[in-house]
């Protein structure tokens, strides 16, 4: 079994120590043979916002306003893994939905950059206004023209 690292590398700016993320194993669902009803290979991953060190209080903020609806009352961020036949490969899953969602969540948005309506573009808009006018126009009754 290939050696884990003792921590998670998000992004350039944060690193997870796996101190700080607590794994609860249960049994899973789905497929897994004879074992199915015998081996906990579901991985829950939770990992305490308020606890963590590695978070500033931006990132922290940041991280619960992106995740709120994954971020329990307690303040703690569950996920869960239960497709791989392993309880390795599935800690290995839910690891990486993990490392995922909080890059996701820390990522800043990029500022708009406002733009223009191009010329032609509004020239077409309002020959498609004139030709409807015009349809609707021609189904009027004769003598009701203004």
């Amino acid at each position: 079994m290939p050696v884990r690292d003792a921590e998670l590398r998000v992004n350039a700016d944060l690193v997870i120590p796996r101190a700080e993320i607590t794994a609860v194993t249960s049994r899973s669902g789905g497929p897994g043979g004879q074992n199915v009803n015998k081996v906990e290979t579901r991985v829950q991953l939770r990992f305490d916002l308020a606890a963590s060190t590695s978070l500033s209080e931006e990132q922290r903020a940041r991280v619960r306003e992106r995740l709120a609806t994954r971020i329990g009352k307690d303040g703690v961020l569950r996920v869960v893994s239960q497709r791989e036949r392993t309880q390795a490969g599935n800690r290995a899953a839910a690891e990486e939905r993990l490392v995922e969602l909080l890059r996701a969540a820390l990522a800043r948005p990029r500022k708009r950059r406002a733009t223009r309506v191009p010329a032609a573009a509004r020239r077409a808009r309002q020959l498609r206004k004139r030709r409807r006018a015009e349809v609707k126009r021609r189904r009027a009754r004769p003598g009701t023209e203004e």
